[in-house]
């Protein structure tokens, strides 16, 4: 088996998503959907993508597969996200034979303890976005100039959609910004718009941990006293512990939030920028009972 894999990594890098033909030849592989986003918002048509994650895909319960070799064997540059939600990439970097250059994105952005969801913050994606420029700069230098063009464009988009999404939070009274999910996912958004995380379903950083019913119980109590009104389930995560603790507290039940995955292809999540603003828009409706609305670019 291990032969066999290691033969299909001396392929062609074509990657979990098919990375396109490239201008330059050059390929980058990332390991997750915000990643795969960024990096193609960077490339554009210069410098193909391989995304090893699928949309809608738990990264936390990923187990590698034998396209996993092919994404990082032709590729210049690897891009992990960081923590437990891509450590298996060593493994399969190891077993490519790869000698890409590997960035991990978590090490160069302010931590939120031992949190590894640091895309919920805009200022941490801008991060995200510089690393990938300068690396496939440095790997293309005939594209340097393209690079940068496509990462100040989209800088713009996501710093102007950062300030609005920043001000639709600060019309919702402190009060009211409440916010409970699946799992302890949305830590660096909540930092970022000052919104109050009252608990989660799954109390850990990772959808494999299971609540007791001790918990749940504390967290149902805790809904009820704090008058959360509305819970959000995650769209990569099983809803049904959700919605019964949302039966049991007297909640309703939100819009599913893209925490670890980004949506499938022509949903509102599909992009990063199109998650950040489907999250907002979910979360100040429910925060506000519906009566707030808010406008944000794009």
């Amino acid at each position: 088996m291990l032969v066999a894999l290691l033969a299909a990594a001396t392929l062609v890098a074509c990657g979990a998503d098919g990375a396109p033909d490239s201008a330059s030849g050059i390929t980058v592989a990332v390991t997750t959907t915000q990643l795969g986003d960024l990096a193609r918002a960077v490339a554009g048509g210069r410098a193909g993508v391989a995304q090893i994650l699928d949309p809608g895909s738990d990264p936390h319960a990923y187990e590698p597969r034998p396209s996993d070799l092919r994404a990082v064997s032709g590729a210049k540059v690897v891009v992990r996200s960081g923590g437990d939600l891509d450590a298996w990439l060593g493994d399969v970097l190891r077993n490519a034979g790869s000698d890409a250059r590997t960035i991990t994105v978590l090490d160069a952005v302010e931590q939120r303890a031992d949190d590894p969801h640091w895309w919920q913050d805009p200022r941490n994606a801008a991060t995200a976005v510089g690393l990938i420029r300068d690396a496939l700069s440095a790997a293309d230098p005939g594209g340097r100039a393209a690079y940068a063009v496509n990462a100040s464009r989209y800088l713009g988009e996501l710093r102007a959609l950062d300030r609005a999404i920043a001000a639709c939070m600060r019309a919702i009274p402190a009060r009211d910004r409440k916010l409970v999910t699946d799992h302890d996912a949305l830590g660096y958004y909540a930092g970022r718009y000052d919104i109050d995380v009252i608990g989660t379903v799954i109390p850990a950083l990772s959808t494999q941990a299971q609540a007791s019913g001790g918990e749940v119980a504390r967290l149902v109590r805790t809904i009820r006293a704090t008058g959360v009104s509305e819970i959000f389930p995650e769209s990569s995560a099983n809803a049904k512990l959700a919605r019964a603790i949302a039966r049991d507290a007297g909640a309703s039940v939100g819009p599913a939030l893209y925490a670890d995955s980004l949506g499938a292809k022509n949903s509102a999540g599909a992009t990063y920028l199109g998650a950040l603003r489907a999250n907002t828009r979910a979360l100040v409706h429910g925060f506000s009972a519906g009566r707030a609305r808010c406008a944000l670019p794009g």
